[in-house]
């Protein structure tokens, strides 16, 4: 089985393109926006999306949910969680060795958990 996409809400579209555009710059992803409620970033079996909700209610940060990110290696690890901190998100938990992997943990603007691992 393999993940074919994952979307995180957003309540303010503009800042959601700028912290993910900013964040995936050099990741070999296109920004794509079909519609002015959702914008996905696309490339080799990749597919990631912001979107307002289409039930039109405040979107929130799941408690309990987490999208990791495998960036490849330990430097990734650093250079993604630093520019996650740099683009407005906040940390929750520094670079460092967690069990097998090496991870950093940031929040985006929104709320949404992002782990990247190498």
């Amino acid at each position: 089985m393999k993940m074919d996409y994952f979307v995180v809400g957003t309540n303010d579209m503009a800042a959601a393109v700028a912290f993910y555009t900013g964040l995936f710059e050099g990741a070999g992803v296109s920004c794509v926006r079909p519609s002015d409620r959702m914008t996905y970033w696309l490339g080799e079996d990749f597919a990631f999306a912001a979107a307002i909700p289409f039930d039109e209610q405040p979107a929130t940060g799941g408690n309990g949910t987490m999208i990791g990110f495998n960036v490849g290696s330990a430097d990734e690890v650093r250079r993604f969680h630093e520019r996650a901190l740099a683009l407005g998100g906040r940390c929750e938990g520094v670079p460092d060795q967690r069990g097998p992997r090496f991870s950093a943990y940031a929040r985006d603007p929104d709320g949404n958990k992002l782990c990247f691992a190498g």
